[in-house]
């Protein structure tokens, strides 16, 4: 079969081809169709399901394109994971929709987010769907990167009006009172990870106007107290350093309009002795409560180094055996 695509803008090409043509090779390698130019456009080869799937992925592609949005190769290969369109398999449930297109962040290094696993295509999806999201797994599972891209995406389609990004203080193991500084400097490096994650997907300059503006808060949890916060789209990073009071002061700050997305790791509480976990007692007593969902990220969804997978295991298996 073959089926030709009509190309009304000529400089999208440049987009879908990409450097040295890396695209469309690694669309054909994949998928197993042939893509050529022709007088009416672009001309696919192949048979019939995996020719259908390469041009939605390509007509998908031109449409990103005439928007300013271009898909680097090792884009187009998250793009298809997340559409389960791997090798061979080109079942029905393996459709190209706009649910696998990612979260659309507005920075020029990188436009579009996308899910690296299937526990990481839940987290998105429970984020789109509920007001309140608890993400729990272990460091590298993308829940607070992923958190924030939503943030910024709700942000740029004016869904909501601002973002408010906020940790507890806990004192790691180390003290805060060596530290130079007035409170918020001694504070600095805890929110050091949220500014990270905002700065890797919006400008310098627009994030520095936002934070002076409010349209993007970064604050210590206790400053969450006694406010409401409608319109906006809210993030509570490590969570599992909360007590049971805290939590529930934060979870009871949501206003009209807007979403909260609650961040934590439960094997990594740097809480004092005898203090109550407020995570866990919040997973168990909201549990039923139909609006506000759980999403459980683990080992097989960690994307950084392939060691950290290593790393949590050998961790998990000696506390195993230590409790035993």
């Amino acid at each position: 079969m073959q089926k030709i695509i009509a190309i009304d803008d000529p400089a999208c090409l440049i987009s879908v081809f990409g450097p040295q043509d890396k695209n469309i090779r690694f669309l054909e390698h994949e998928l197993g169709v042939s893509v050529a130019m022709s007088s009416g456009g672009l001309l696919l080869k192949g048979n019939k399901d995996p020719l259908e799937r390469a041009a939605k992925v390509i007509e998908k592609m031109i449409e990103l394109a005439k928007e300013g949005v271009d898909l680097s190769e090792a884009e187009l290969i998250q793009y298809l994971n997340s559409c389960s369109l791997s090798k061979g398999d080109f079942s029905s449930e393996a459709m190209v929709t706009d649910e696998h297109l990612g979260i659309r962040v507005p920075s020029v290094r990188r436009r579009l987010v996308f899910p690296k696993t299937e526990g990481q295509t839940s987290y998105i999806q429970a984020m789109r769907d509920f007001d309140i999201v608890f993400a729990t797994g272990p460091a590298g599972t993308g829940k607070t990167y992923l958190a924030m891209a939503m943030a910024v995406n709700f942000l740029l389609e004016k869904k909501v009006r601002r973002i408010i990004l906020a940790r507890p203080a806990i004192e790691a193991g180390e003290s805060l009172g060596f530290l130079p500084g007035d409170m918020h400097e001694k504070l600095g490096p805890y929110l050091r990870p949220l500014y990270d994650a905002l700065y890797d997907m919006m400008e310098v300059e627009v994030i520095e106007e936002y934070l002076e503006t409010g349209i993007i808060e970064i604050a210590p949890l206790a400053y969450m107290r006694g406010r409401t916060l409608n319109n906006a789209f809210v993030i509570l990073d490590e969570a599992q350093n909360c007590t049971s009071e805290q939590l529930r002061m934060f979870l009871t700050r949501l206003g009209f309009d807007s979403k909260t997305v609650v961040t934590g790791d439960i094997t990594q509480s740097d809480l004092p002795e005898g203090k109550p976990a407020g995570l866990l007692e919040a997973l168990h007593l909201l549990e039923p409560i139909e609006g506000i969902k759980r999403v459980s990220l683990g080992k097989k969804d960690v994307v950084r180094h392939p060691l950290i997978q290593k790393i949590i295991q050998a961790y998990e298996t000696f506390y195993s055996q230590k409790r035993n």
